[in-house]
């Protein structure tokens, strides 16, 4: 299997920025910050993946203050509100909509699976390689994206 696509410089922070101004930041007042290097953000992991012609995965994983305060804003809920189940649904519904929009630039057909959340936990994609990455931070909390390309060989 030969490299597929490569996100354009630039294109994962678009989406990124686009997304926050969307639905996690309406007001301006917090937008998502991108940052050269950080800790990672070890707590919450989502992932949406992508099959068809172009096979990969979109991660994004951040830290429970991150999670609970993305809860908070797409479900439009105090931070004393949040449940567990709130933070599962709104993280990978974050997964969801990032991962909706990098499959848009892949070349098609493509579809996009359910979200997977692991609260925790720990995840591994084995057979894939990074190619693309934003890490930044979100109301002083930590937050990564990550697009995975497939290497396994396709079905025949």
């Amino acid at each position: 299997m030969t490299a597929g696509p490569i996100l354009a410089d630039g294109d994962l922070l678009a989406i990124t920025e686009q997304i926050w101004a969307s639905y996690l930041d309406l007001d301006g007042a917090s937008p998502f910050v991108p940052l050269s290097s950080a800790e990672p953000a070890l707590d919450v992991h989502a992932s949406v993946s992508v099959t068809g012609a172009w096979r990969g995965h979109i991660l994004v994983t951040c830290s429970m203050g991150a999670a609970r305060n993305v809860a908070g804003a797409l479900l439009g809920i105090d931070l004393d509100d949040v449940t567990p189940e709130d933070v599962s649904d709104a993280v990978g519904e974050l997964a969801n909509i990032i991962g909706g929009n990098v499959k848009s630039l892949m070349p098609e057909p493509s579809a996009l699976s359910l979200p997977v959340v692991l609260v925790d936990g720990n995840v591994g994609f084995p057979s894939a390689i990074e190619v693309g990455s934003l890490v930044g931070e979100w109301l002083g909390e930590p937050i990564a994206v990550q697009v995975l390309e497939s290497t396994a060989e396709k079905d025949k």
